[in-house]
């Protein structure tokens, strides 16, 4: 089964190579649009996830790359883009369902309803991604707790719903490869459900 986890690029704000490990307070800098770039804003968010000790790289000296680590989706990479007005949001969840894309959809459309300042939405190849956008006034410590909070909790909760949704096929058809060949069945236990006319593990 392809990895539905698999992200390809991270859209027009991507990070890209050359960003310090570690806490997030070195990186190389990029002549690109420095002007552009609210740098109170940066040490802002710097200071922020050194203080949580949050693993992060910052990349071109404005997007930080955030790895929110979960439970059903183990680590989801956030984005975080200062501009000279505002902090996109960005974090890739999950690559095209190759099936029920209008269920999929639907469901991401309704959960908007309960999202807090990130929402659902697609590129142009259908992959799924989070996106949102902060006025930098209100980038505070309490805001950026609270959206990197709601990226995180819609990533892991939604996770597994959009895999069983958009991919079960695959899913039953790794299931009975492993289970001819013995192998481990550890990341698909959330899914036996869909494999119970299916071959079980001896």
């Amino acid at each position: 089964m392809i990895d539905p986890t698999e992200s390809k690029r991270m859209g027009d704000d991507e990070a890209g190579g050359g960003g310090a490990s570690g806490d997030g307070r070195g990186g190389s800098r990029s002549p690109r649009g420095r002007d552009e770039v609210d740098a109170p804003t940066v040490e802002r968010i710097r200071d922020f996830l050194v203080d949580r000790d949050i693993e992060s790289t910052l990349a071109d000296g404005r997007t930080f790359v955030v790895q929110l680590p979960g439970e059903k989706r183990l680590k989801t990479a956030c984005h975080l883009t200062v501009a000279k007005e505002s902090v996109r949001i960005e974090a890739f969840v999950c690559r095209k369902p190759d099936e029920d894309f209008e269920k999929v959809y639907k469901y991401l459309l309704r959960r908007n309803r309960r999202m807090y300042q990130v929402a659902y939405t697609l590129d142009n190849t259908g992959d799924i991604y989070l996106v949102g956008r902060m006025p930098l006034v209100a980038v505070t410590e309490e805001e950026l707790d609270r959206v990197l909070g709601q990226v995180l909790e819609a990533a892991d909760h939604d996770f597994n719903i959009i895999i069983e949704t958009g991919f079960h096929t695959a899913i039953r058809r790794e299931w009975e490869w492993r289970v001819s060949r013995g192998e481990s069945l550890r990341n698909l236990e959330a899914f036996r459900h869909l494999t119970e006319d299916l071959p079980q593990p001896e």
